[in-house]
């Protein structure tokens, strides 16, 4: 297999020289975990505060891993990538809301997303979270089958009602449809009604995705069960694959609770736990549609392998390659150049808003020591071979 990912002048080719810079200094920053929780810190303090850091904040991290407060703000950085072959997912990134008329605006800007994409080739998808159009604590009581009071029920009939509103638009307008996973302890609930949207509208073609982190041990089994159930109901599977974003979380709310953690023991065991759902969604492509979710590039490289092995061919629609916004171009833009699909999240909305996204982003860098150093050995390459080249 021909190592693509350590092309820079591909991958950074959009980049103008402030703006490689730039990557170059949030990276640095972001490598500094006692930084990265100071600032952390600091910047909570001064938005809840309402001190004037939003200009700042938009000229350094919010334009690094974000689209624009809003879709339109975005659409001069789809096109951008665009020419490059990388398509977009629109992401409206507001985290943490509890208020009915919260999760109403979340419904309609989701709305607008899909008649976005159904309007731009250059973006294949639509996305949401289950906690942006419903209470957390609600998809919990649910999940642990616990009895809803009746203003409950009626709020959660209102959760499913959005979420099929969503879908049913969806598949009118043939836009495929990204619904991103979240803890453990609230998923339970979310998978039920993604299982029903698939049934009702996954029948002919896949528009709904769900989504597996496969940092828990468990969603391999749950994919294989639910191939079972879609083979015995008729529908088909469309499923995002990740390795997840909550584990200090979930580990920690393990150990407090006293239930075993759902997190693999090791990197190892998930990433073999990753390859292992690619691999099982590769040999049942007749009805399943995968989108791997992934910055690590020897997954990436197992599934261009196991492509080449079945001879598919790298434009195939049922497979596609994502990663985040600001994050590895490198095996973004090296994808696209070799004709895969790939799509780049590109999260939108008001810079107050979007910073609980923004800091659980950079935690998790940091968390992830080698990926934070990755970034930063590209960028350095690329800006001494950009001023040798001068």
């Amino acid at each position: 297999m021909e190592k693509i990912f350590n092309n820079t002048e591909t991958a950074f080719a959009l980049k103008t020289d402030t703006e490689l810079d730039r990557a170059y200094f949030l990276f640095k920053m972001i490598a500094n975990e006692p930084l990265v929780r100071i600032g952390t810190a600091v910047t909570n303090f001064a938005i809840k505060a309402h001190l004037p850091v939003e200009g700042l904040i938009r000229a350094t991290v919010f334009d690094h891993f974000c689209g624009g407060v809003n879709e339109e703000d975005c659409l001069s950085v789809v096109d951008k990538m665009y020419t490059k072959g990388v398509s977009s997912v629109l992401d409206y990134s507001v985290e943490g809301k509890e208020e009915e008329s919260q999760f109403d605006i979340a419904l309609q800007m989701t709305l607008k997303t899909i008649e976005f994409a159904k309007e731009r080739q250059a973006i294949p998808f639509a996305v949401f979270k289950p906690t942006g159009i419903g209470r957390f604590d609600l998809y919990v009581k649910i999940g642990e089958k616990k009895t809803l009071t009746d203003s409950e029920q009626i709020e959660w009939n209102r959760v499913v009602e959005r979420f099929d509103i969503i879908c049913k638009t969806a598949h009118e307008k043939d836009v495929a449809l990204l619904i991103d996973a979240e803890e453990s302890w609230m998923q339970d609930a979310a998978d039920a009604i993604v299982t029903d949207m698939m049934r009702k509208y996954n029948k002919q073609k896949i528009i709904v995705f769900n989504t597996l982190q496969m940092y828990r041990w468990d969603r391999l089994d749950y994919l294989k069960n639910l191939h079972q159930l879609a083979k015995s109901e008729g529908f088909l599977i469309g499923m995002k694959l990740v390795r997840g974003a909550y584990m200090e979380k979930e580990n920690k709310r393990a150990e407090e609770k006293g239930y075993k953690s759902p997190i693999c023991i090791s990197k190892q065991a998930t990433d073999d736990n990753y390859d292992a759902s690619v691999l099982y969604m590769m040999e049942h492509l007749e009805i399943m549609s995968i989108f791997a979710g992934t910055h690590n590039e020897e997954s990436s490289y197992q599934l261009m392998k196991m492509m080449q092995q079945k001879s598919i061919t790298p434009s195939d629609s049922r497979i596609w390659f994502g990663q985040l916004y600001g994050m590895s171009d490198n095996i973004s833009y090296n994808l696209a150049e070799k004709g895969y699909n790939v799509a780049k999240y590109l999260p939108f909305g008001p810079v107050r808003d979007v910073m609980p996204y923004l800091i659980r982003r950079a935690e998790e860098n940091t968390s992830v020591a080698g990926q934070t150093n990755r970034e930063l050995n590209l960028l350095k390459t690329e800006k001494e071979r950009r001023k040798a080249n001068r």
